[in-house]
Formats: C-alpha cells, structure tokens, sequence
C-alpha cells in the first residue's frame, strides 16, 4: 500500500526518476518544468528540504512499496492558517484513486500538524482529474486563477475549511 511521507534527503532519486518519467504526461497539463529545473535539480531539492525544515512549506511524496514515487503532495507558504495546497501523481497511478485518497489525508494533516484552518488550490481549466479531485476532497471553487496563478493558463481556485 503506498505512503504519504515527509519529504526528506534519502527521496532524491526516487523524486527525479518520478519527474524525469512522467515529465511528458505532466506537461499535458501543467507547465513544464523546464530543462533547468533537472540540470539543477540537485540544488532544487536541497532548497525544498530547506523550506520544509524551517516550516515554510511541507511537502510530502507518495511513495509505493518498492519505494517509488507515485506521486508528491505539497503545501506552500504556510501562513496564518492557510497555505496553497499542489500536487502530481505518476502517470501509471492516475484514476486509482490515490490522489483523491493522499488530497484527504493531506487535508488532515494540515490541520492537526500544522493547525491550518483553510486549503486553497487551483487548476487549469483543462485539468479535469484534478478538478475532480479538489471536488470530491472537499474544495469548492472560489474565483478565476489568472495565467500568472498557473503558468500560463487559465482555471479556477477552490478552497477548503478544515475546521468542517
């Protein structure tokens, strides 16, 4: 049964082989990292950890028993109660469930370890998996999300209340 875990060193490898073989199918619908993004991922990864450790973020890998990564599930700039909450799964994951499932236990995270009171999330308007996750985890639309919101392309924000 695959684990939600704290980002931590020794996830590395597992996380660039995770971007390198799905890069393609992430970029069907979400911007592309670009290739600095990989000739630097080795600093990358240390500024995550960096982040993660002084609590300005939190983030977390899907990591199946063969210690792969299916997915990584994040929340950014943890601030009075709330933070942006982000996510991709593997290609050969998609529609099992496991995003809906780790979007849920992610939610109860948030508000017993980092006494967060509200999610927010957006997607593009051609993400329909990820709409529907946000939807059956709970979220709600809120307003538009601008191109700058999502790198180029036009969606929604939706919000969650995690006192509910």
């Amino acid at each position: 049964m695959p684990e939600l875990k704290p980002l931590q060193a020794g996830h590395a490898q597992a996380v660039l082989a995770f971007e390198l073989a799905n890069r393609t199918y992430f970029a069907a619908s979400i911007p592309d990292r670009g290739d600095d993004f990989f000739d630097q991922f080795t600093d990358r990864y240390n500024a995550l950890l960096a982040e993660h450790e002084a609590g300005v973020c939190a983030f977390y890998v899907l990591v199946a028993e063969d210690g792969s990564v299916l997915g990584r599930f994040n929340l950014y700039d943890l601030e009075d109660g709330t933070a942006v909450l982000g996510y991709r799964v593997a290609e050969q994951a998609a529609g099992l469930g496991l995003a809906t499932t780790t979007v849920r236990e992610l939610c109860r995270t948030a508000a017993v370890t980092y006494g967060l009171r509200t999610l927010r999330a957006a997607t593009s308007h051609d993400n329909a998996a990820s709409r529907k996750v946000l939807t059956k985890t709970g979220f709600v639309p809120v307003g538009p999300a601008t191109p700058a919101d999502l790198g180029g392309k036009s969606g929604t924000w939706y919000q969650r209340d995690l006192q509910s």
